[in-house]
């Protein structure tokens, strides 16, 4: 069996990307011992993987009243929402190791409701769930409840950010094919090999 391409667009050659991509491109391979396929399939034009990756990382790397697997958690139930098997795939490895649970992103993807996480955690999902399906129908009522949850008003601008930035992943991941790397089956489900 052959396997399928990792996109349906040309994806460039390491050696012939702009030298910030590369270099950027590197560090993760070099982190992650793999570079995942976002990577390569978005760098068909460097402009857009400028930006895209300079909006991740505000969204994902910064300091925020929202842990690195809650963002995660977002990711994964909206990506799984949206049909994109690249984020449930790639992000459902990432939440499986930032929440040091090999079972929370399977259950997340599947149904949050019933997943092995909080109350705060739930509402959070419900949440990021309206903004990826039905951010018209969103009112003040929703702010309310997130608040009585603990979350301010920079946490929920942060949950429908995640959301709404996934929704724009999701999207562009399913128009190009992009193809989950082989790696994050496994990742946080067995031990790390050494």
């Amino acid at each position: 069996m052959t396997t399928p391409p990792i996109s349906r667009y040309p994806v460039p050659e390491l050696k012939d990307l702009p030298e910030d991509i590369r270099a950027r491109i590197l560090e993760v391979q070099e982190k992650s011992g793999f570079v995942p396929n976002v990577f390569l399939v978005l760098a068909h034009r460097p402009a857009e993987w400028r930006a895209f990756f300079a909006f991740h990382d505000a969204l994902m790397e910064k300091e925020s009243g929202l842990t690195k697997a809650e963002r995660e958690m977002i990711v994964v139930a909206t990506s799984n929402a949206n049909a994109c098997q690249y984020c449930v795939v790639a992000h459902g490895a990432i939440l499986r190791i930032r929440a040091k649970n090999a079972l929370v992103a399977d259950q997340v993807a599947i149904n949050h409701r019933k997943a092995d996480i909080t109350p705060r955690q739930k509402a959070m999902l419900d949440f990021a769930m309206k903004v990826a399906l039905d951010s018209g129908a969103i009112n003040d009522e929703d702010f309310a409840g997130l608040r009585q949850h603990g979350f301010n008003d920079e946490d929920i601008w942060d949950i429908g950010a995640v959301a709404a930035f996934f929704g724009l992943s999701n999207r562009m991941a399913n128009m190009t094919g992009m193809r989950p790397n082989d790696e994050f089956y496994l990742m946080g489900r067995l031990p790390k090999q050494k």
